[in-house]
């Protein structure tokens, strides 16, 4: 068990308590403190905690974090593309088409089963489901991810996403011409009418920032390089297609078109959303040595590429 104390500064009078908390447990997702208040873990001293309770300046708030839950999820031998590892942490290459953790319609063939065989003692703070994962790619998404080993690391890392001084950049083929230094400063939340969706109008949504660094043209298409400032599910795809220009192949948030024009019709044999996260670069948490790694186009992407004539994709 570990003990937290925290007291609500002016600048978050009048945000709910679980907002608040995830603002200052950088480690925990909103469902995480929904369910550590629910369980009884957070206390006031004059009210009753709720999830959506309004937070006074001045409150005083104590938490009990229970020590994290044995991981019962089955080790399974699945191949894992490692870039690195140490005693820390491990950073891989996902694969598009792998779930990253056990959920609902996906309990094995995961990557934190995958993990599970390849390391001995994953961090887990992340919950019983999700030891060792700092941050996630989308099933359909590939590239390079980090990986902590025990808690220490996993906090550390967490700050540094919540702090915003992680680098993520993708790289995706979008549809139209797209200019580099575009700038997408857009909310994200879950769209009211599709669970399965996020959307850039959500009544109920999160900051989240997207830039585009550099961009190169086709006639129809722009392989474009994508900076993000946040970490919301989906974001990249939500905010490239909120301002006209979605991913290709991606049929949740309008990428996948019926008509397209002969020359660059090799685009329709993509069987997912064209887009890598091909570098990411972090502060190691133990000795503070700033690291970078890349991840090359897979196959299924680069080779969309060559055909259609991309000489510096």
């Amino acid at each position: 068990m570990t003990r937290h104390e925290f007291t609500v500064p002016a600048d978050y009078d009048g945000q709910r308590l679980d907002r608040f908390l995830v603002s200052v447990l950088s480690d925990r997702s909103r469902s995480q403190v929904q369910k550590l208040i629910a369980d009884g873990h957070v206390a006031l001293e004059t009210r009753t905690p709720k999830a959506n309770l309004l937070v006074r300046e001045g409150d005083k708030i104590d938490i009990d974090v229970p020590a994290p839950a044995p991981s019962t999820i089955e080790a399974e031998e699945l191949p894992l593309a490692i870039l690195y590892e140490d005693g820390d942490l491990v950073v891989l290459d996902k694969p598009a088409g792998m779930v990253v953790h056990p959920g609902s319609g996906h309990a094995t063939g995961t990557l934190v089963n995958a993990l599970l065989h390849h390391v001995d003692d994953l961090s887990g703070i992340g919950g019983e489901l999700r030891p060792g994962i700092v941050h996630r790619l989308d099933r359909g998404t590939s590239g390079v991810m980090v990986v902590a080993k025990h808690d220490t690391a996993h906090q550390e890392l967490a700050r540094q996403f919540h702090d915003r001084e992680v680098e993520k950049e993708y790289i995706a083929l979008v549809w139209g011409v797209v200019q580099a230094g575009r700038r997408i400063d857009a909310a994200i939340g879950r769209d009211p009418n599709n669970r399965q969706k996020m959307s850039a109008r959500a009544r109920r949504a999160r900051h989240a920032v997207t830039r585009i660094t550099r961009a190169h043209h086709l006639p129809g298409v722009s392989l474009a390089y994508v900076a993000i400032h946040t970490g919301r599910t989906h974001q990249i795809r939500v905010h490239l297609s909120a301002i006209g220009h979605p991913v290709v192949g991606d049929s949740l948030y309008g990428g996948v078109r019926r008509r397209v024009p002969g020359d660059i019709r090799v685009v329709q044999r993509l069987e997912r959303p064209f887009l890598h996260a091909w570098r990411l670069a972090f502060t190691h948490p133990a000795d503070g040595r700033r690291m970078e790694f890349t991840s090359p186009l897979p196959h299924d992407l680069q080779s969309v590429l060559d055909d259609l004539g991309f000489e510096n994709g």
